[in-house]
C-alpha cells in the first residue's frame, strides 16, 4: 500500500491519481490482515464499485428467468449470481452446548475478539486448530487454561520464519497444482471436506504450549452437572468455554434445487450447470487445493468471469432451476 498525495490505492506502480490498475499484484510480503483490507478497500474505490456493505442476504431465489435475491425488505434482481460466501460460513458446536452450565461464558471462536470478553476463572478451549492454539495462547497470561482436542499436527517450518519464506512458494506451488481432474485428486478433495479438519498448525507449535502455561487435555465428550467431560472422563470446573470447533456449510437461504456432496454444492469449476448463471468461488477445493484461499481465488474467479461474459444460448435448465 501506497499513501501520499493521491491517496492510499493498491501496490502496483501506476501513477498516484490514477484508477488504471487492473490486474495489478498486491506486493505486502507476507501480507497482514490491515494491508489486504486496506488493498481490498483501496480497489473499490479506485474502480468506483458499487458495493454494498452491511447487507445480509437471506434469500436467493429465480423466477420468471432471474434471480431474487432476499436482503431483508428490499430484493435485488439478477441474471447471474456469484455465492462467495466462503467454504465454511456457520460456526459448529456440539448439541449439548446448550446444557452448560448457565455460570459459564461460552462462544464461539467467530465471536471471540479478545481477554476482556472472558470472565474470572479458567478457560476450555475446545478445539486445538490454528485458532484454539492461538486464542489458548492469547488467554493463558490472564486464565488458567486447558486445550482440548485432537492433534492436528503442524506445518513444516512456522509461519513468518526465514526458512517458511523458502518452503512457502514450493507448497503454494503444489497447492495451486493439486486439482479434481483426476480421481486422485478428488479423493485427495474428500478428504478434507469430508467432515472439515483442523489445519495444521501454523504460527503456533506445539512446543509452545507448555511454556504458556496451557494444559493440552483429550477431547470434550459430554457434560456432567453443566461441566465439561472429557474423553478420560475428567472433569473441569471451568467458568469459560470458548468453541474453536470450526464451521459448516449452510446453503438453506438457497431456495433452488441445488444438489449438494458432504454438504457442499454440485459444480463444475464454480459453475451450477443445472441452475444457469448462479456460481460459486471461495470453496475448499473448487478446483485446487488453494481455491479457498486468498491467493488462489483469483485463478477461478477469472474463469467465472469469462463464463459470465461469454455467449451462451438458452437452456432447458433455466426452467428447471426455478425455485420450487
Amino acid at each position: 500500500m501506497r499513501g501520499g498525495s493521491g491517496g492510499i490505492h493498491c501496490g502496483c506502480l501506476r501513477p498516484a491519481g490514477t484508477t488504471d490498475c487492473r490486474g495489478c499484484p498486491f506486493r505486502a510480503r507476507p501480507p497482514r490482515i490491515d494491508e489486504t483490507a486496506d488493498y481490498l478497500e483501496a480497489y473499490a474505490r479506485g474502480f468506483e464499485l458499487p458495493l454494498r456493505t452491511a447487507v445480509k442476504v437471506d434469500r436467493l431465489s429465480k423466477a420468471r428467468g432471474r434471480f431474487e435475491v432476499g436482503c431483508g425488505e428490499h430484493t435485488l434482481f439478477a441474471e447471474n449470481v456469484v455465492v462467495a460466501t466462503g467454504a465454511f460460513n456457520t460456526p459448529r458446536v456440539p448439541a449439548f452446548a446448550r446444557e452448560l452450565n448457565e455460570s459459564i461464558v461460552q462462544l464461539h471462536s467467530k465471536e471471540y475478539r479478545n481477554p476482556s470478553q472472558i470472565q474470572k476463572g479458567g478457560v476450555l478451549v475446545v478445539g486445538a486448530g490454528n485458532s484454539g492454539a492461538e486464542i489458548a495462547i492469547e488467554l493463558a497470561p490472564h486464565h488458567k487454561t486447558w486445550l482440548s482436542g485432537p492433534d492436528t499436527r503442524e506445518e513444516p517450518v512456522r509461519a513468518g520464519s526465514r526458512l517458511d519464506h523458502l518452503v512457502t512458494p514450493l507448497m503454494w506451488f503444489v497447492a495451486t497444482r493439486l486439482t479434481v481432474k483426476t480421481a486422485l485428486r478428488r479423493k485427495l478433495r474428500d478428504h478434507f471436506v469430508a467432515p472439515p479438519r483442523g489445519i495444521s498448525l501454523g504460527r503456533i507449535r506445539r512446543k509452545d504450549f507448555a511454556p504458556a502455561g496451557i494444559e493440552r487435555v483429550p477431547r470434550m465428550t459430554a457434560l456432567r452437572n453443566g461441566y465439561p467431560v472429557l474423553e478420560n472422563g475428567r472433569v473441569l470446573q471451568v467458568a469459560n468455554v470458548v468453541w474453536c470447533t470450526g464451521y459448516a456449510p449452510n446453503y438453506e437461504w438457497i431456495d433452488l434445487p441445488l444438489r449438494t456432496h458432504h454438504g457442499l454444492p454440485i459444480h463444475d469449476r464454480g459453475i451450477v450447470e443445472s441452475c444457469p448463471g448462479l456460481y460459486f468461488v471461495g470453496l475448499l477445493f473448487l478446483y485446487s487445493l488453494s481455491s479457498a484461499l486468498l491467493g488462489g481465488v483469483g485463478r477461478d474467479a477469472k474463469y467465472i468471469v469469462e463464463h459470465i461474459v461469454s455467449p451462451r444460448p438458452a437452456r432447458v435448465g433455466d426452467i428447471r432451476c426455478e425455485s420450487l
